[in-house]
């Protein structure tokens, strides 16, 4: 085949995957038109069926009759059995209260989670936490099901993680964007002796470790080489994160934190600022991702340091739930002796 013939070739591929990219962004649209017209027609329902029973004689079985209702007189009655309408009941019951945004987020995620959303989550916070989540990283049901298993409300509200004061300056959202401490449960029990096999096993489990750190990352390389002088470097895990529009190094350590661990982080902050940021992206965001820690050995560290960065733990062991809910039982019951 002549050269010509396949650079010709890649062209009309290209034009026809803009073709195809149109119509996937057309099938988003409408997914998410007709997602939110059905979450308010559900919404319309409940709230009906709130009312009726609150101010009329409707009893428990008159839904029961107005699911066969429905199945008689309808084309499709597909959703409005007896317990999904007493579900659109709860639903309405539960939000109704809810403020404009927090009920413009509600029908931007799909039933499903709302539902997963309501029957799993025991307190408020926890609903709107999970509300904001899957509609801001557009967790499917699988996903989200498995952050609250993992216990994310309970971890994120526990832990404060560690930032320098360049950190809280330049990007104020920051505490929501990073975590103390990272679970990777999903890495197995294996005891790992060397950075290198473990950066390895996290590579070999990136969906599982981007579901962890949030979906605002993108992954763009393992041992991301610099070249600064005459000299090679390399980062151990490079991302870029979207809302926050900037590169985040991550590094692994094994063991447990030692301040001169920044110092080697700063300098690659510095050579990506450099040399890789693009001109219109934020300061690049260094994470030192380590075996322990002595949170007052990180404060001391970070009191000095002029770039943003953080640190944080791993752990490959996931807390129980029943101990990450007692936590956070005494977390919000100091709130309200306060």
């Amino acid at each position: 085949m002549e050269p010509t013939e396949i650079f010709d070739r890649n062209i009309i591929h290209q034009q026809f995957n803009e073709i195809i990219g149109i119509i996937n962004e057309t099938k988003n649209k409408v997914f998410r038109i007709a997602n939110t017209a059905m979450i308010e027609l559900y919404w319309r329902i409940g709230e009906r069926l709130a009312y009726r029973i609150a101010n009329s004689n409707w009893g428990d079985r008159i839904i029961s009759q107005l699911a066969d209702y429905i199945a008689t007189n309808t084309e499709d009655a597909k959703g409005y059995s007896d317990k999904n309408l007493w579900r659109m009941k709860q639903f309405y019951e539960t939000y109704r209260d809810a403020d404009t945004n927090l009920s413009a987020l509600l029908r931007q995620i799909n039933w499903t989670n709302n539902l997963t959303i309501m029957s799993r989550c025991k307190i408020p916070e926890e609903r709107i936490f999970y509300i904001h989540l899957a509609a801001n990283e557009r967790l499917s049901t699988r996903e989200l099901d498995k952050v609250i298993s993992r216990g994310l409300f309970e971890r994120t509200m526990i832990d404060t993680p560690k930032l320098s004061a360049v950190l809280r300056e330049i990007v104020p959202s920051s505490e929501r964007s990073f975590r103390d401490r990272y679970i990777m449960d999903f890495l197995g029990k294996k005891t790992y002796t060397d950075e290198f096999s473990m950066k390895q096993a996290i590579i070999s489990k990136m969906k599982d470790f981007i579901l962890e750190i949030g979906k605002d990352f993108i992954y763009m390389g393992q041992e991301y080489r610099l070249q600064v002088g005459c000299e090679d470097f390399r980062i151990d895990l490079l991302f870029f994160h979207r809302e926050l529009r900037c590169l985040v190094a991550f590094e692994v350590k094994m063991g447990r934190f030692h301040p001169s661990d920044l110092g080697q982080l700063e300098f690659y902050l510095e050579a990506l600022d450099r040399d890789v940021k693009k001109q219109h992206e934020n300061p690049s965001i260094g994470i030192l991702l380590c075996k322990d820690k002595d949170d007052e050995v990180v404060e001391y560290a970070m009191s000095r340091s002029l770039s943003p960065t953080l640190v944080a733990e791993y752990q490959l062991n996931l807390p129980t739930k029943k101990i990450l809910q007692a936590k956070i039982k005494e977390l919000f019951d100091e709130k309200n002796d306060n």
